[in-house]
């Protein structure tokens, strides 16, 4: 068994909220409020911090300390399209490991992300829709590209809640993708898993969010927090 140090573990917790939009961007990151909410001296804190900066999730700026990084529109494309190949990988690697037990592990995240997104708590929908790829993407047994994949997601401006209809839709998508595992169809899985990341891209561009369209005012506002 792996032994976690307790700046290890701070760092997870850290990750995930940077990628859920807990955080949202040009947030400061205060070591003493994080230390006290998580029950931790200052000290795991501090280098769970450095690890995150070093790998990209934070930025550190002159006398403003670590912030996190505020969307570039200018950056999408690139990141979407690592997004696709990397992500499709993982997909094609994880299928074969996936067991019954973790089908119904994976239904019971995607239940907690219906519930939520129905519920309208946006924060927490962003939350259960990252564990729910994640699971997956763990099974690949791919460490490095897990990696990589979880610091793109942190820099992609996940809005699907915010985007008129797409709330609902990457509900449908993710059921679609359930389905084609439980049929034992690999390339339907993969597929489902690429037309679901390539669905939420083509919606950032219907709403004007990378060309200064739509997706400016309140909309941009409201999602700056983080398919």
């Amino acid at each position: 068994m792996t032994f976690r140090t307790k700046q290890d573990q701070v760092a997870d917790i850290l990750r995930e909220r940077v990628i859920a939009g807990v955080y949202a961007r040009g947030t400061k990151l205060k070591q003493s409020e994080i230390a006290e909410e998580l029950g931790v001296s200052i000290t795991p804190v501090r280098e769970a911090l450095h690890i995150l900066e070093a790998e990209g999730y934070i930025s550190g700026l002159s006398h403003r300390g670590l912030l996190v990084p505020q969307f570039d529109p200018a950056e999408t494309q690139e990141i979407f399209d690592l997004r696709l190949m990397l992500e499709r990988d993982l997909t094609a690697f994880a299928l074969p490991n996936v067991t019954p037990q973790h089908l119904e592990e994976m239904k019971g995240f995607q239940r907690v992300v219906s519930e939520l997104t129905r519920g309208r708590d946006r924060l927490a929908t962003r939350t259960a829709n990252f564990r729910f790829h994640f699971r997956l993407y763990e099974l690949a047994d791919r460490p490095q590209t897990l990696k990589f994949v979880r610091v793109l997601w942190a820099k992609y401006p996940f809005i699907y809640q915010e985007l008129g209809g797409r709330r609902m839709r990457h509900i449908d998508e993710h059921e679609r993708f359930l389905a084609r595992v439980e049929a034992g169809d690999r390339e339907g899985a993969i597929e489902a898993m690429v037309d679901h990341i390539r669905s939420g891209w083509t919606e950032l561009h219907a709403h004007g969010w990378l060309d200064g369209g739509a997706g400016n005012g309140a909309d941009r506002k409201a999602a700056a927090g983080g398919d």
